[in-house]
């Protein structure tokens, strides 16, 4: 593969699940190139985190790996993992990915406030502040990509505040490719169906049956590395002119 990420240095939060979109997207970044850091939260993570780790040390293209360990519901989270970023790989990095998240599924009648902080301050209040945090770090073209979902455009019965958090991720993407365009970075979301993941283990299996019944190429689900190959297309500089877009990325199960 032509190493189209050399010498960019990127971030992917939520990348500590094996079987997760957010390993497949640091490892793709790694393989094009790129020194990533990786996020995780909690201990029991971090073995997978440092299989993930050696994994792209073992490619030897170029490209390097670092962990940090931070719970992006707290609001010092992004700082840290800025500075361990600047710690690992020097003062500017190029490409955020905001993929740490997580899914609730609770009638309206069950959801409580702390359900709604829950969902809402990872999903939503981590990727503003950490996307404001890595601001003043992030070099042009810098590129900032945000994971949503195709639920973000659905209405689906128990999923309100998933659903919802991913709307307003759609939102926040719009709104700061608007700003920061002018500076030369582009920021864009990608919408992804349903993907055989830790997260998707917690979605209704009826509901995953119904997409794979519904979408178009092979009635199938995703895989982590479709998903990661969008997002390392849109690190590269041949997508310098796209911006504010929600991509979906369902095997056209939803066709904007």
């Amino acid at each position: 593969m032509a190493l189209s990420l050399e010498g960019k240095v990127a971030i992917v939060t939520g990348a500590s699940r094996s079987r997760g979109i957010g390993a497949q997207i640091a490892y793709e970044l790694a393989k094009r190139g790129a020194k990533v850091v990786v996020t995780f939260t909690s201990p029991s993570s971090e073995k997978s985190v440092d299989e993930l780790v050696k994994r792209i040390e073992q490619l030897q293209n170029g490209s390097a790996a670092a962990k940090v360990k931070a719970d992006l519901r707290e609001v010092d989270a992004p700082e840290k993992i800025v500075q361990a970023t600047r710690s690992a790989f020097g003062d500017h990095f190029d490409i955020l990915v905001n993929n740490a998240g997580c899914e609730m599924v609770k009638g309206l009648g069950d959801i409580s406030a702390d359900d709604f902080s829950y969902v809402y301050n990872l999903n939503v209040r981590a990727v503003l502040l950490m996307s404001k945090v890595a601001l003043p770090h992030l070099r042009a073209p810098g590129r900032i990509i945000n994971v949503s979902s195709v639920g973000a455009r659905l209405g689906l019965k128990d999923l309100s505040l998933y659903c919802s958090s991913k709307a307003a991720v759609e939102g926040m993407t719009r709104c700061f490719a608007a700003e920061l365009g002018p500076q030369g970075h582009t920021v864009n979301t990608i919408n992804p169906g349903p993907v055989p993941t830790d997260v998707l283990d917690g979605i209704p299996k009826e509901l995953v049956e119904m997409h794979k019944k519904m979408t178009p190429v092979e009635g199938r689900l995703g895989t982590t590395d479709d998903i990661a190959q969008i997002v390392g297309f849109l690190s590269e500089e041949s997508s310098r002119w796209i911006t504010g877009q929600a991509i979906s990325a369902s095997g056209g199960f939803s066709m904007y």
